[in-house]
Order: C-alpha cells, then structure tokens, then sequence
C-alpha cells in the first residue's frame, strides 16, 4: 500500500481506469496474484478520499473456458453462459473480486475481450478512459513444431487481438478529452530475448511491442502514450501451476530460477509499481517505451 504522503504528493489526476485479464491466461493468475500484494489497492488508494474522491477504477475480466479446446468449441451464447458461471469453475477469482468489494473507488466488471461486439458495447458504456491497461493473455509451451495452427491463432486472437480492439474502441474518447495512458502487457520473452518453448507465445508478445510502438507513434501529438511493460518470471499462481504440471516440481522451479541471473523470481508486487508508475502522470514524458522488469535477464 502507498502511504498518506505519497499519495498527497501524486499527480495523477481523477482518472477512470480498466484493467484486463484473461481467464484462460497466465496472466489473469499473474494478476490475481497482484491482488494479493495490493495492486488495485495501491493504485486506488490514489483516488480515494480525501485525495482523489472522484476517481472510479474499473477491472474487467475475460472470462471463458479452462482449455484451449474448450474455448475454441463453445458459440458466443455458450462462452457467455459460461462467464456468468465463471465463479463456481475459478473460485479463485471470485475471492479475488469479492475480496475488492468495498474497496473506495474501485467496481468490477466482468467482459469476453474475444467477443468484438462485448467489447464494443463495454467501452461505449464506460466514461472515458485516463488508463487501459491491457493484461489479457495465454502462455502456450512449446516450439513451432509443438504449435498447431489453432494454437497460432488463439495465442494471437487473445494475447495481440484483444489489445488491438480494446485499444480501437477506448481510444476516440481518448482523443476527445485530449489525454490518455495505454498500458500493454508484453513479455521479457519475444522481441526482447528468445526463450526455449516459448514460440508462439514469445511471437505474440513481439507483436505486442509493434503494435504498442505503433499507438504512441501516431498519437503522440494528441496526448495519448502508449507504453509496454516485459516482465521476467514472476511467482505467481500461474506460475505455481505449471510447475507443479512438471514431473519433477522441485528440479522444474530450480530450472525457472537458474534463468535469472538474480538467483531468483520476481514477486507480483515488484512489478505492481511499474504499472502504477505508467498509469499516473509521472511518466507524462514516456510513450513508446517498452520497461524491461526481468532481474537482469536481458543484460
């Protein structure tokens, strides 16, 4: 949590904020893990009386099935049965949500970013935007020779896609208030360094770090940044999780350490500052940036 002082000190203006992650994803397990190191708490805590009582922060969440098969299976009308019964299927999200109930200046709000017309009528919905942080996506393991072409497709769809329409559609009003902070979740693994058994994905977060270039490059005179933020690996429930999938759990978690010249992993809320950082006006100079934060992995 930020302290009294430093958020008197902030100069991050009333703000209405959406945060994505995807169900089927790592990342929305990397994000429930932020929960818990206080992530929605810290930043707001920025907002909340008697600093910035006019502040609303909306977190949507992707919701869907558990397995690529499933997801690729289901009609729109099932997958939509399907988020609202998301709670019983991942009863660690529902705590994580429940957990942010009565939390000054924060709602919930539940969203496919996979269904264009669901993320059409959201954004339509909400007021304008200060700051999008796109956060949804899937870790496929494997090389090309282990990546089908729907995997191609959904890695895609969901980890570049998603971006690309909640970016299309959040940033008219942007434009129309004259300001905004796009925040896109990247990856040490893509552009930045080339990691085993991460093909598809380490593609899609090159993708990533185009597509974020690409928004600061064409709004950067009209008050949009847009920057991308590349985690090393975090210990996270994902993370946790697929380890545990490994043979040998024990030698697998040594292995992901041994990558990190730091002898260690990132915990969730070493990252969660970065975000806030990008997120408020102290980095009103940055656009176009992509912040390594990967405990020297790409000295």
């Amino acid at each position: 949590m930020i302290d009294e002082e430093r958020a008197q000190n902030s100069r991050l203006p009333p703000v209405d904020v959406a945060l994505i992650s995807g169900a089927v994803s790592e990342t929305l397990k990397n994000l429930v893990g932020l929960d818990r190191t206080e992530l929605a708490m810290e930043m707001a805590a920025f907002g909340a009386e008697p600093f910035r009582a006019r502040q609303l922060w909306h977190w949507i969440y992707h919701r869907g099935a558990t397995s690529f098969d499933q997801m690729t299976s289901l009609s729109k009308a099932f997958r939509a049965t399907l988020a609202a019964r998301y709670t019983v299927a991942r009863p660690a999200v529902s705590r994580a949500l429940a957990s942010l109930d009565g939390t000054p200046n924060l709602t919930t709000r539940v969203l496919d970013v996979l269904d264009d017309a669901a993320v059409e009528h959201t954004l339509a919905e909400l007021p304008p935007l200060d700051v999008l942080f796109n956060c949804a996506g899937f870790v496929h393991n494997g090389s090309i020779l282990d990546c089908s072409p729907k995997d191609w497709d959904f890695s895609f769809n969901l980890n570049v896609r998603a971006m690309y329409m909640m970016i299309k559609c959040a940033l008219p009003k942007m434009l129309e208030r004259g300001r905004g902070s796009i925040i896109n979740m990247a990856s040490v693994a893509g552009s930045i360094k080339g990691l085993p058994n991460r093909f598809v994905y380490g593609a899609s977060k090159a993708a990533v770090v185009g597509l974020t270039k690409a928004v600061a490059a064409d709004f950067v005179a009209r008050g949009i940044r847009c920057n991308a933020i590349a985690p090393g690996t975090v210990d996270t429930p994902s993370l946790a999780e697929r380890i545990n999938a490994y043979a040998d759990p024990v030698e697998a978690r040594k292995n992901f350490v041994a990558r990190q010249p730091m002898g260690r992993i990132a915990k969730p809320d070493e990252i969660a500052p970065l975000v806030v950082f990008l997120a408020s006006d102290e980095s009103a100079f940055a656009t176009g940036n992509v912040y390594s934060i990967d405990g020297g992995m790409t000295i």
